[in-house]
């Protein structure tokens, strides 16, 4: 008598990112879109208004990190 070994199964793969991290980019993603297009409509700079978002989104990423979590 031989005894039929169970069928094996997948494991489904984790999420991408989690629901924190999401929460965090998503947050300084609209701070950053929030601060280039206040200093677009103040100066009328693309370059300075793009410059502005990102430095922004950058500077606000580990504040974030910090304060949720």
């Amino acid at each position: 008598m031989s005894t039929v070994p169970p069928p094996q199964t997948q494991q489904e793969p984790g999420p991408l990112l989690t629901l924190r991290t999401t929460v965090i980019l998503l947050t300084a993603a609209i701070i950053g879109l929030v601060v280039g297009g206040l200093t677009f409509l103040s100066a009328r700079s693309t370059a300075g208004a793009v410059l502005a978002g990102l430095t922004s989104f950058g500077v606000s990423v580990p504040v974030l990190h910090k304060l949720i979590g």
